[in-house]
């Protein structure tokens, strides 16, 4: 089996992985609604992670700092610059029964699964082993991820089945990634070298200026800590795993 049909078949997979908020529809509504904002935590975390650990660390070993640093901004910056059209055009007549977040969220994950897509590629044109490897090293890190995402979408308005049908509609942006990373490789290395940091500006204008806000919503000092410890959690989990697959 060649290269492309085992990359493709991997990001398939990869993608499947957003589904997993299906276990939700059994879920108890009131259950729910008490777990959401720790998942909204763990998300802020494992995203605050994921720039600063993965993402930027990643696009300085093939470009300049300062390069990395007006990408990140960049990034930032556009996402800024999306979320207040988002924000005028939902709730400019003074109601928002979905936030702008979601849509960030979304976004931001379709560029992260893009990456993603790219690397598993870039990993099977190198040999088979490598590619398992890389696969294996994104559904770690995806599958709580994941599951985070899922939450933030239902605490920002969307229905449970809405939340995954978008969810793994921004998921499979991974096969896409697949794609252009196989038939483009030759410049897939300067694309990620502007699109990881890119990403990551995206990622962190999420968790500081969406996620993290709604968290100091809760009034409970108790919940708050709770939700504070998830949000370590995700932080955590990105480290080990840095260190997990990276040695």
């Amino acid at each position: 089996m060649g290269a492309l049909a085992l990359s493709l078949i991997a990001t398939v997979i990869v993608s499947l992985i957003s589904l997993v908020g299906v276990f939700s529809l059994w879920i108890k509504h009131k259950l729910l609604d008490k777990i959401l904002l720790l998942l909204v935590g763990f998300s802020a975390g494992a995203l605050m992670g994921g720039a600063f650990f993965h993402l930027i660390p990643e696009a300085t070993k093939n470009s300049s700092i300062e390069f990395v640093g007006v990408m990140v901004v960049a990034g930032f910056s556009l996402f800024f610059l999306i979320e207040r059209v988002l924000h005028w055009r939902h709730c400019h007549k003074g109601k928002c029964d979905v936030h702008t977040f979601t849509y960030m969220n979304l976004i931001g994950d379709g560029v992260h699964n893009f990456i993603d897509g790219m690397i598993i590629a870039a990993s099977f044109s190198m040999s088979i082993h490598i590619g398992i490897i890389t696969t294996f090293a994104v559904i770690a890190h995806e599958i709580p991820q994941e599951i985070g995402d899922f939450g933030v979408l239902v605490y920002g308005g969307f229905s449970k089945i809405k939340a995954l049908a978008f969810n793994f509609l921004s998921a499979i942006t991974a096969v896409l990634g697949a794609l252009v990373g196989h038939f483009l490789s030759s410049a897939t290395e300067s694309f990620s070298n502007a699109l990881i940091p890119f990403a990551a500006g995206g990622f962190i204008y999420i968790f500081a200026s969406d996620l993290t806000p709604e968290l100091h919503k809760e009034p409970s000092l108790s919940k708050s800590l709770l939700s504070f410890a998830f949000f370590i959690m995700g932080i955590l989990l990105m480290i080990g795993t840095k260190f997990l697959f990276e040695g």
